[in-house]
């Protein structure tokens, strides 16, 4: 048995929220820093955030 990855969104800004999607279905909104390694997971549900290359200069 093999398990799907979590979802991956590429994104422009180092500060995101996350609140799993699917209206009630989905979590608590978090607000997420992506640091110097590029990306950053959401504790609740695993979606991978990941900055675009060239952005995300406004720390």
């Amino acid at each position: 048995m093999t398990i799907e990855a979590p979802e991956t969104e590429i994104v422009t800004k180092r500060r995101i929220a996350c609140d799993g999607g699917g209206g009630a279905l989905g979590h608590p909104r978090v607000w997420l820093m992506i640091g110097d390694e590029g990306y950053v997971e959401c504790p609740y549900c695993d979606k991978r955030f990941e900055l675009a290359e060239g952005a995300g200069e406004d720390h």
